[in-house]
């Protein structure tokens, strides 16, 4: 369950990929009405984001090479073309976001792929594992910080509580609890994740994390925020 790193074989697609061949094989494929130029590219092996993009190309040029009028031809072209563009674009996005990554690491690396625990209870709390240096030539240390969030699963009387139809059996009354905090939970594995990255890009320093960190509730005292995880700012 990965979220921040790209994966070693979305890696090794993404840098085996030459933009400007990428961009001369799109064109090709406008020209022949089909996407076989582009298959050595891996293009599948991008990640979801890039593969999206080539689905989409893929079948904006089967509507183009299925058009028959001269208007459908002409709006099914310029579909194709604006498809080709977007994923050329997801191709570079995603070969900019490699080399940051990979910059990044020379200095901190988070470890992303944290296993949900096999039942839930109102103490949710997310373990993010790390290693970081101060300098790209200096020791690597390792850490761990754990998010604690205590939910409350009261009812919340400000919004409108909408009775249902029949009451629920007990065993869908905890089929309904689990299913919403494993939603929170990952909430908090999102906001515990994206909070470290950007505690280290900022330039913090490792050895400040605290191993323990009660996360900070919104206003109604109840709720994540997009502050929430941000062990390192001052309450407001």
């Amino acid at each position: 369950m990965g979220t921040l790193n790209i994966s070693r074989s979305e890696q090794d697609a993404l840098q085996a990929i030459d933009i400007h061949q990428l961009d001369k094989l799109i064109e090709q494929s406008m020209r022949e009405q089909h996407a076989l130029a582009l298959r050595n590219q891996r293009l599948e092996s991008c990640g979801d984001f890039v593969y999206a993009q080539f689905r989409h190309f893929e079948s904006d040029l089967g509507a183009y090479r299925a058009a028959k009028s001269s208007k459908k031809v002409s709006e099914t072209e310029l579909d194709a073309q604006r498809a080709g563009q977007n994923l050329a674009d997801a191709v570079r996005q995603m070969k900019y976001l490699l080399e940051k990554e990979l910059r990044e690491r020379e200095r901190f690396y988070i470890d992303d792929l944290i296993l949900p625990p096999h039942h839930f209870d109102k103490r949710l709390r997310v373990a993010v594992r790390y290693r970081w240096r101060p300098t790209t030539d200096g020791n690597w240390q390792s850490g761990s910080i754990t998010f604690a969030y205590d939910v409350d699963l009261s009812p919340d009387y400000r919004f409108p509580q909408r009775a249902p139809k029949r009451k629920p059996s007990v065993a869908q009354q905890q089929r309904d609890e689990q299913d919403k905090l494993a939603r929170t939970w990952e909430h908090l594995r999102q906001q515990a994740l994206h909070s470290l990255r950007q505690f280290f890009r900022e330039g913090g320093d490792g050895a400040k994390v605290p191993d323990r960190f009660q996360v900070r509730l919104d206003a109604s005292g109840r709720y994540l925020n997009n502050y929430s995880a941000q062990f390192w700012s001052e309450p407001s």
